[in-house]
């Protein structure tokens, strides 16, 4: 039984991600999935149409997500919202519940990814020495509804 963290944040209920995940899911029944959504300053964020603070937002796009993964079949035992910098956030997750087995990083692809700019993939695995599954979403036009 794996322990998997889910790091995203406007990727968390891409169809890429979803996909992945399920996959994994279906490959080990018994795995065990928490969510983890840094509060990602909205300025930075790549549609900046919501309004809110990050946190907030970072909430609810748990939320959102949560539901998308559970429609999908994986059950996410846990969302949690981190620190605005995801190498911290995942850090202070690694430090706060230790023993995950694999992280499951979803970003845009380079380039639209701020995420990316300094090769977080790479700096989570030999920081947290914890194998990092990158999945690369592509960037959506939110609907106008």
């Amino acid at each position: 039984m794996a322990r998997y963290l889910i790091v995203a944040h406007q990727t968390a209920g891409s169809p890429e991600l979803l996909e992945r995940v399920r996959a994994l899911a279906a490959a080990d029944p018994a795995a065990t999935f928490t969510l983890l959504v840094p509060a990602t300053p909205t300025g930075h964020l790549l549609h900046n149409w919501e309004e809110g603070e990050a946190r907030q937002l970072a909430r609810r796009r748990a939320g959102e997500a949560m539901a998308s993964l559970a429609a999908a079949g994986v059950p996410v035992a846990e969302a949690r919202v981190g620190s605005h910098s995801p190498l911290e956030a995942v850090g202070d997750e690694l430090q706060a519940h230790p023993g995950y087995d694999r992280i499951v990083l979803s970003t845009f692809p380079p380039g639209v990814s701020r995420w990316l700019k300094g090769n977080l993939p790479a700096i989570l695995e030999r920081r947290f020495r914890v194998p990092v599954d990158h999945v690369t979403s592509q960037a959506r036009m939110p609907s106008s509804s």
